[in-house]
């Protein structure tokens, strides 16, 4: 067997020490012409694991439109390859590409990793590598939206609603990865996020599998509420909608949601109509978290994508 020569390095295109992030390989193209990449880092920070994200193009030519997905999981959990097990992958994957979207899954770090606003700042790490290398991704820079569902939901208001004008802004934008460039997005779906950290403490948590899981809201914050008010109002979308000029956002809930009670969308769509925003709250009757109980999962992820297919200009 004949062994290949060693690739030649270039060693004039070397720096040290390295960017905080990988620059996108050539995509793996499926049978259906979806190109794929798989893995990408989008920033690092010593001490902790690479932040990654996927990518899956739609066939045909671009640029196209992109949806940031961002899981949920409490902050203490979740995987940016798989939705809430109530949503099969193939179907919400397969419907943002069948609308001429791109779709781009990140993971970003867990609360008792690194405490907020480390995931927020992931998140806008992740929308400002997009935009960095828009060409690679085939993607439109100019339309971006995002979607979350939970703390991934609670991550994408912020997303929507956190700009380097807004209070505290510098310091929530991050400098994570790409470390500068614009982070501000066209649309906003948020599937049962938190919007209000401070109000929400009265709420008690069911009991969770085991009786070890921690505090979501504790490990976010680094301590209670009570002990950290003011970052528990840095963490509470609610705090960012006056003022600001929110894109058109879509609240889904399930109105008997025991963990994120449905009174939080209710909250953020007063606030950001207050705002004179465009914010629709579409209410799951009869459902709990994650959608439980309810039997149109398939109508509520057309809603989603139609929604963001629509301010994000597919197909234009």
């Amino acid at each position: 067997m004949t062994q290949s020569p060693p690739a030649e390095i270039d060693m004039a295109d070397m720096t040290w020490p390295p960017p905080p992030y990988r620059s996108p390989v050539p995509p793996v193209t499926g049978p259906d012409g979806v190109r794929h990449f798989d893995g990408i880092t989008y920033a690092t920070t010593p001490g902790y694991r690479p932040r990654l994200l996927d990518v899956q193009v739609p066939a045909g030519e671009g640029p196209f439109p992109a949806v940031v997905w961002i899981h949920g999981g409490g902050w203490l959990d979740g995987d940016r390859r798989y939705p809430p097990p109530t949503v099969p992958a193939d179907l919400l994957h397969g419907a943002v590409l069948a609308a001429g979207l791109a779709l781009v899954s990140i993971d970003y770090r867990h609360s008792l990793e690194a405490p907020f606003p480390a995931q927020l700042h992931d998140v806008k790490a992740a929308i400002r590598y997009v935009r960095a290398f828009a060409t690679d991704l085939d993607i439109d820079p100019d339309r971006i939206g995002v979607w979350g569902e939970s703390a991934g939901g609670h991550l994408a208001a912020l997303a929507g609603l956190v700009g380097p004008d807004s209070p505290q802004g510098a310091a929530l934008e991050g400098t994570q990865g790409v470390g500068s460039g614009e982070t501000g997005v066209r649309a906003v779906v948020d599937w049962y996020g938190v919007s209000d950290l401070v109000t929400l403490a009265d709420h008690p948590l069911p009991a969770m599998p085991g009786g070890d899981f921690p505090d979501p809201y504790e490990a976010l914050l680094g301590a209670g509420v009570a002990e950290r008010p003011d970052l528990a109002r840095a963490a509470s979308p609610v705090t960012y909608a006056a003022g600001s000029n929110p894109p058109p956002f879509l609240l889904v809930h399930g109105t008997h949601d025991g963990l994120v009670p449905y009174s939080q969308s209710e909250a953020l769509a007063a606030a950001l109509k207050s705002a004179g925003g465009e914010v629709t709250l579409q209410p799951v009757d009869g459902a709990d978290h994650i959608f439980l109980g309810s039997h149109d999962i398939p109508a509520i992820v057309a809603g989603g994508v139609a929604f963001l297919a629509l301010h994000l200009g597919a197909g234009a």
